[in-house]
């Protein structure tokens, strides 16, 4: 069947839920054994150990199979999510021109790079691209001594920084060594503004959600052990230009920690159900991030457009005649025409919601 054929036999599915076929992405790191308990797939680390969740954004990657690679597909289909949001922008997005958000789902097996990503400005400048790359990181489960890294130490400057980063090709913790090490437990959520040095530890399974853009500047050489090259350090840029994206005076020691740690702050409590704000549009005006706790109870999906990914528990999600079980490691988007869908739990049933910037 042709695409256009295609796409005008799934207009029904604008007014649904929409499901994808799972979207595994390459990266140049080992991970993805957590994804058993939570996907239900193999237990084992591989080179695919992230899982982009109705994504409509292009992946940076060095082993491409398509050009789509990073952009979901609707299940059962072989629409690619942004072509169906281009053709059902009306009953998918309502006032919304395009759904700008990003949400992964990945598995780190080992230290990724230090890095940071670039804010709106500098993207502008040197990408040609509106968006930047602010993010936040939820915790879902971790291997043994997980641990995440997080904003510099005390008095790190950028002539210390870019001297860590000459010796690094010897010395794979000259760059780690600089920033604030912090262990990871399940329920940790951390806002990661854009220009914050960072890097996820070993042993992490979690649950981000971010501008959507690929965009990274990690001048570090080494990712496990396989030796980035200078594209995937620096994008390309001047390395001078490059170590602009990282901030060394706001993102600094226990004020870096402290304005990056984000406690859940409940704004629905009933009987059934417990509704906790985790990143608010107070926070970053780049997205907000909600978790619903239910027990034997039923919501009324509150927002659209939305990603909901089920974080744990069981649950059935219904639009009129429509009915689908749920279970851990389910995800799907909600239209502005499936206002009015419901979820309720088996048993007990997490769900953290994804929203894009307000219009």
């Amino acid at each position: 069947m042709k695409m256009q054929d295609e796409l005008a036999a799934a207009a029904p599915l604008a007014f649904l839920p929409l499901f994808f076929e799972r979207n595994r992405v390459f990266r140049v790191y080992q991970g993805g054994k957590l994804f058993a308990d939570f996907f239900g797939d193999a237990a084992e680390d591989s080179n695919y150990p992230e899982e982009w969740v109705a994504s409509t954004t292009r992946a940076m990657t060095r082993e491409m199979k398509t050009e789509n690679d990073g952009i979901s597909i609707l299940e059962g289909t072989s629409i690619p999510f942004h072509l169906f949001l281009e053709t059902y922008q009306k009953e998918v997005l309502g006032q919304h021109h395009s759904f700008d958000l990003l949400v992964k789902l990945l598995d780190s097996a080992i230290r990724l790079p230090v890095q940071a990503h670039p804010d709106k400005a500098f993207t502008r400048l040197h990408f040609g691209s509106s968006h930047g790359k602010t993010e936040m990181w939820l915790v879902l489960a971790t291997r043994e001594n997980a641990c995440i890294y997080y904003g510099f130490k005390p008095g790190i400057s950028r002539d210390q920084f870019r001297a860590a980063v000459a010796a690094c090709e010897a010395d794979r913790e000259a760059l780690p060594q600089l920033l604030n090490r912090l262990p990871a437990t399940a329920g940790d959520v951390y806002l990661i503004p854009a220009r914050m040095v960072h890097a996820i530890g070993e042993g992490c399974l979690i649950l981000e959600v971010q501008e959507p853009t690929d965009f990274v500047v990690q001048p570090d050489a080494w990712c496990g052990n396989y030796r980035l090259n200078d594209h995937e350090m620096y994008q390309g840029l001047d390395h001078e230009v490059a170590l602009d994206c990282f901030d060394f005076s706001e993102f600094v020691g226990e004020k870096a920690i402290t304005r990056g740690r984000r406690r859940p702050e409940p704004f629905l409590r009933t009987g059934q159900v417990l509704g906790e704000k985790l990143i608010s549009f107070a926070d970053t005006p780049d997205f907000s991030v909600n978790r619903y706790s239910l027990e034997n109870g039923v919501l009324v999906l509150p927002n659209s457009p939305a990603i909901y990914v089920v974080a744990g528990g069981r649950g059935i999600i219904e639009r009129g005649e429509f009915q689908r079980p749920l279970q851990k490691g389910d995800y799907f988007f909600l239209p502005v025409s499936a206002q009015g869908s419901t979820v309720s739990t088996v048993d007990t049933l997490e769900l953290v919601e994804c929203l894009p910037p307000r219009l």
